[in-house]
């Protein structure tokens, strides 16, 4: 279990006084007002976050927020006011930005399935870049752009056949990989590009994934663009930008991910001289460790192997447990007594599924019906990936500044829930 000072390396959660505080906030008060389950994010650990990675690049970058990792829209407004872009991948993260006040000049749209409904809601909003992942979508694109009488300025994604060297379903960057145009394609592409009607190549794009903890993918991938760039900047290609994706690991466990310094370094090392318009799409660096899962315990059950501890939580709420294997430290909101026993407890949800098991033979302190628990580094991938699997209601999300906090996704009531659908005339 991680100690009081560190907890998964989020300075605005610690223990003061007995009790789990987040900024200037009592999980256990929070609890109260809120019910559990509930998320709650820190908005000074997402403020520090862009601010290091701002003056890690001399504040000469552009960083879009990758929204996948977390759309709630207090915490694009948050990072937007602090001049942060975004990162989308569908219409809906697109009207989200913008209602977020983000300005357009400041959203790239992604994504290797783009409708052409969600091409032409990019081309209305003039957003700063589209990102290209196939040739039949350049295509669309352009047709689309004719359509409506705007310019798309694009970015090729480039498949660089980079192993990031993370988990199997978050990685992105090898050649059998669904994203982006292969490395040897792409000059190719580009030249298409150059001669369709109403499209303007700006620049190229990568990404290889997520939750990298080394340095190594990065360089070798980032190399390989490069080295494109320069080749196409030889022919008349007059590329200006370079959207170097995100990835950044964080640490949930015992990971040891680069520094946003020594990240930062390699990119200038090997962009030196281009003068070349940077982005970056981070989204887990940011947000992963500025959020909890607050979940209250049901029942310890004893059986003749195991002891369960069962919680209102459940992979609805928090899918990555079920669908990556993935480590989240558990700690009590209550510290525990300095000389408490640690004994191992599989911790698991009510959910009527066996794939619903947050931890299993974790040591934790003694936990008792009633008790609060937090579940860290949850600020990513979390709410966003949320569900009303089991007719559960969706978890409420809260957002905490300084010595208040303030819900920013209520819970909803089961009528509401229950109003989302509708019965067939012939049945009523």
């Amino acid at each position: 279990m991680s100690s009081p000072d560190n907890l998964a390396g989020a300075p605005d959660l610690a223990y003061r006084e007995g009790a789990l505080v987040m900024e200037e906030v009592g999980v256990a008060a929070m609890a109260q007002r809120v019910g559990t389950p509930f998320y709650a994010y820190s908005s000074a650990y997402l403020e520090r976050r862009y601010r290091a990675f701002m003056a890690a690049f001399g504040g000469e970058a552009l960083l879009c927020f990758a929204v996948k990792a977390n759309s709630n829209l207090g915490v694009l407004r948050h990072l937007g006011r602090l001049g942060a872009g975004a990162d989308l991948v569908s219409e809906g993260e697109l009207r989200r930005a913008l209602a977020a006040a983000i300005p357009a000049n400041r959203l790239i749209f992604s994504g290797v399935g783009k409708t052409e409904a969600e091409l032409g809601a990019a081309l209305a909003a003039d957003v700063h870049q589209i990102n290209i992942e196939s040739e039949a979508e350049l295509s669309l694109l352009s047709e689309v752009a004719k359509r409506v009488g705007r310019t798309a300025r694009i970015a090729i994604r480039v498949n660089p056949d980079v192993d990031a060297n993370t988990h199997a379903k978050i990685s992105t960057g090898r050649s059998g990989d669904k994203f982006g145009i292969d490395l040897a394609r792409a000059p190719e592409v580009l030249r298409r590009a150059k001669e369709l009607p109403r499209i303007e190549p700006v620049g190229l794009a990568v990404h290889i994934g997520s939750q990298i903890t080394s340095l190594a993918p990065f360089e070798t991938a980032f190399s390989r663009v490069i080295d494109l760039l320069k080749a196409l900047r030889s022919e008349g290609i007059a590329l200006t930008r370079l959207d170097l994706g995100g990835g950044l690991g964080i640490r949930y466990k015992d990971e040891t991910p680069p520094s946003v310094e020594d990240y930062a370094a390699l990119v200038m090392r090997l962009t030196r001289g281009l003068r070349l318009e940077l982005a970056f799409e981070q989204g887990r660096w940011i947000a992963g460790n500025a959020g909890i899962l607050v979940s209250r315990v049901l029942y310890v059950k004893e059986s003749t192997a195991r002891r369960f501890v069962i919680v209102d939580a459940a992979m609805n709420d928090l899918m990555r447990p079920a669908l990556y294997e993935a480590w989240h430290e558990i700690v009590p909101v209550a510290a525990p007594e300095s000389k408490a026993p640690l004994a191992a407890v599989d911790v698991v949800g009510p959910v009527c599924e066996t794939a619903d098991v947050f931890a299993a033979g974790r040591l934790l302190p003694p936990l008792a019906a009633g008790d609060l628990v937090a579940f860290l580094s949850a600020g990513a991938y979390g709410a966003i990936m949320s569900s009303g699997y089991n007719s559960r209601l969706l978890v409420p999300e809260v957002m905490v500044h300084g010595g208040e906090f303030a819900v920013v996704r209520p819970r909803p009531t089961y009528d509401e829930m229950l109003a989302q659908e509708r019965v067939p005339l012939w049945l009523l």
